[in-house]
């Protein structure tokens, strides 16, 4: 799943999706609007976020009412700070190493 949360969140238009969705609900038409894309364009980026399981969406009568689901950024912000602990601590040691050589 974690690689398509990242997939999802490489496109600036998704993320400006879920920017917006972080504010609450929508209608799909209502996300629509500060594109300028089609509607049809816009849905596709959409069901990849739906995908990825970042946006759910529900219907009322003929609307489509999205909403964002944090499940997965919270997975990824999790490995985004494994990753950092890592890296860190191996460069901390390659540091080490080098002030060590003579």
């Amino acid at each position: 799943m974690l690689d398509a949360t990242l997939q999802a969140l490489s496109d600036p238009t998704r993320r400006a999706i879920l920017a917006r969705l972080s504010e609450g609900e929508a209608r799909v038409t209502e996300i629509a609007k500060p594109f300028a894309m089609s509607l049809n364009s816009v849905s596709k980026h959409i069901q990849m976020l739906e995908r990825a399981d970042l946006v759910r969406r529900r219907r009322e009568g003929r609307e489509h009412i999205l909403s964002l689901n944090p499940a997965p950024l919270d997975e990824a912000a999790d490995w985004l700070v494994a990753q950092r602990r890592l890296w860190r601590f191996r460069l901390s040691w390659l540091d080490d190493i080098l002030k060590e050589a003579p």
